[in-house]
């Protein structure tokens, strides 16, 4: 019996392992679809990026109290998970708490430790889900939100009170078959923990085998859904947890209010007011193409971005237009992004190689009404606390739009032409641009 225990638990293993792996690869395959975009420089500030945005959550603590109650979902869940190793262990080699006997006093220090971390992720989930399915936050009860991101939100926080439920009833019947002195139980004397022997008086009336096949129970469900959150990551908004790192690693460092210029266009202004610095033989050479149209034309770290987001909505809540009304949501740019993206990846899996579906990112997922509602204020971009940039895919795709489409409104027609051949907004002559301050 124990030989199969460690068959089904090293299987399991592996199986876990290996669909993970394989769906990260399909990510980074979709990102890397991207164009080339250079992003190592400044590593110190980097990496400080790393310390303070994605491990230390910096940005959340503009709400203090939001960000603690984060902090402690975020922290305990990463840590209390640190136990996995011994579960792991355990598993393996079908021993029982094999790190109790090595670390000695401190062992229960540990657990104690853990268990205060449950207690407060078990706390904190449901106030988080008394937030969005009672309080109804209003960024979190948006339309764009309804469906499977509102159920994939529910599904991961319900999934963290059941591990942490799981985790305290297992110590809770280990504890009481260690005070009974049964089997195995009474080689691994841990004495209680800080919160699981509360529950112990539950168990007064239950066998030894019960209990035993309890806390049994409890361990092959907490390992298992451990290995089911890891493989559902991928598919969730969640995934954040994971790629939040990185994001703040390649984020740019660059003010915020910067815009990258096109060299073609820039030049061709330079020519226009300066035409003696115009090349006399320069050839034609391929016809340039400007801004995105697809997720092809964008940067992998746009792409990055998309699945970095974490779906919160702050972007959304602060941007000018979605206040007043416009269908512009910096959020739903990033998940129509993300959405793109998985189709794309869904179209390379089946034919090998990408096949024309005759759809793009710029009208098929995201309409020209929403990226011209863009003030590029950059309050979206301050407000992510994970580094994320929609206004450089909005930007992107419309400059797609005016440049390569021609599609804009006549107002904003009547302005590049005046630009153009006056120089200035205004249709008058470039000669006479200053006579409105005469009769200041």
């Amino acid at each position: 019996m124990q030989i199969v225990v460690q068959i089904l638990f090293i299987t399991l293993t592996i199986i876990a392992v290996w669909l993970f792996s394989k769906k990260i690869s399909q990510v980074k395959r979709i990102i890397l679809l991207g164009r080339d975009e250079d992003l190592n420089d400044n590593k110190s500030i980097r990496w400080k990026n790393v310390l303070l945005l994605a491990l230390g959550q910096k940005k959340m603590f503009r709400n203090p109290l939001v960000a603690v109650m984060h902090f402690i979902i975020y922290a305990g869940f990463i840590i209390i998970n640190i136990e996995v190793l011994e579960i792991a262990i355990d598993g393996l080699f079908e021993t029982h708490r094999i790190f109790s006997r090595p670390l000695g006093f401190l062992y229960p220090w540990l657990i104690n430790a853990f268990e205060f971390l449950a207690v407060g992720v078990l706390a904190v989930c449901i106030i988080f889900l008394i937030r969005r399915n009672v309080l109804h936050v209003k960024r979190l009860w948006m339309k764009e939100l309804n469906g499977w991101p509102k159920s994939d939100a529910n599904y991961i926080l319900i999934t963290e009170i059941l591990l942490m439920s799981f985790f305290l009833t297992m110590n809770a019947a280990d504890t009481t078959l260690q005070l009974r002195g049964y089997g195995e139980y009474a080689n691994h004397l841990t004495g209680n923990f800080a919160f699981s022997h509360w529950l112990q008086p539950l168990f007064t009336n239950m066998s030894d085998h019960s209990l035993m096949m309890l806390e049994r129970t409890c361990w092959w469900l907490h390992i298992t859904g451990i290995f089911a959150f890891l493989n559902y990551l991928p598919y969730s908004k969640h995934l954040h947890i994971l790629f939040a790192f990185p994001n703040a690693y390649y984020s740019r460092l660059e003010p915020k209010g910067k815009f990258d210029n096109m060299p073609d266009i820039q030049n061709e202004v330079l020519y226009a007011m300066q035409p003696e610095l115009a090349p006399t033989d320069a050839s034609p050479g391929q016809p340039k193409k400007f801004g995105a149209k697809d997720i092809f034309d964008l940067s992998w770290k746009n792409l990055l971005d998309a699945y970095s987001c974490t779906e919160c909505g702050r972007c959304t809540a602060a941007c000018p237009a979605n206040i007043t009304g416009k269908v512009l949501s910096p959020r739903l740019i990033m998940m129509k992004t993300r959405d793109r993206a998985e189709e794309v990846g869904r179209n390379i899996n089946q034919n090998k190689n990408y096949v024309d579906d005759n759809k793009t990112l710029l009208h098929d997922y995201i309409t020209p009404e929403e990226l011209r509602a863009c003030t590029t204020c950059q309050a979206c971009v301050e407000e992510c606390p994970v580094s994320i940039n929609p206004l450089d895919i909005i930007v992107q795709l419309r400059r797609f739009l005016v440049m390569e489409e021609s599609n804009a409104p006549q107002e904003w027609n009547g302005m590049f032409s005046s630009i153009e051949n006056n120089f200035a907004p205004w249709k008058f002559s470039p000669d006479e641009r200053d006579k409105w301050a005469e009769n200041i």
